[in-house]
């Protein structure tokens, strides 16, 4: 197998064996040259699954610690606990004058 080529939508309907050929291919529309993706071999699909998994968990837990430093960690005082929305709003204004 060869590296890598760019071939278009229409070469890969036309000869589906090309793909055979190389480990990856970029596909593009020839005719307004938009990149269209990218084929790759079977021989490398399980590995860039497994990379493709690591960085959407690595995305997705860089994004829940920006969120978290606003949210605060989640826990909920023991007292405010199984409270309706206008229960824990009295709650927290009876404490509040209390103060």
């Amino acid at each position: 197998m060869t590296l890598a080529t760019k071939i278009g939508i229409r070469d890969i309907a036309r000869n589906i064996n090309i793909l055979k050929e190389y480990d990856y291919i970029d596909i593009e529309d020839k005719k307004t040259h938009e990149y269209k993706g990218l084929f790759i071999s079977p021989k490398y699909a399980n590995e860039f699954k497994e990379y493709l998994a690591e960085k959407i968990a690595k995305e997705k837990k860089a994004k829940l610690n920006r969120l978290h430093k606003y949210a605060g960690n989640g826990t909920i005082d023991p007292q405010y606990n199984n409270l309706d929305g206008v229960a824990l709003r009295e709650k927290i204004a009876q404490k509040r004058l209390n103060e």
